[in-house]
């Protein structure tokens, strides 16, 4: 699913917003909104989170795709086995897909800032 700005959205789960506030070891609060909670998006922001070894793989495999028919055969080796060593990671990050957050503005005045858009289903 993908939200839009200006969507009307609800939570779709319970949604803790502070950490437990502690007085002489008691627990005093949190601060929580509850699951169907309403509110308008204001802002959608897609970017992909990318590890270091997802890079290394990128910046690897294309060394190899380029050059590899001209590297000598034991350094052609040795790229070949660091890319298949990374191929997991990869394979991960292709599956993840890229990453969603959006900033939503409540109803009840709260603004959820950074929240990823699977928190949230349409009203």
């Amino acid at each position: 699913m993908t939200l839009k700005a200006g969507q009307r959205v609800v939570l779709a789960v319970d949604t803790r917003l502070t950490d437990s506030a502690e007085v002489s070891g008691v627990v005093i609060g949190f601060l929580s909104l509850a699951a169907g909670t309403g509110g308008t998006v204001e802002q959608v922001v897609g970017y992909q989170d990318e590890s270091d070894d997802v890079r290394e793989y990128e910046r690897l495999k294309s060394l190899l795709d380029s050059f590899g028919g001209e590297m000598p055969s034991e350094s052609r080796r040795q790229l070949e086995e660091k890319v298949r060593s990374l191929e997991p990671a990869w394979a991960a990050f292709q599956e993840r897909g890229p990453r969603v957050s959006v900033r939503v503005r409540f109803d009840n005045g709260f603004i959820l800032d950074g929240a990823h858009e699977d928190l949230f289903v349409p009203a």
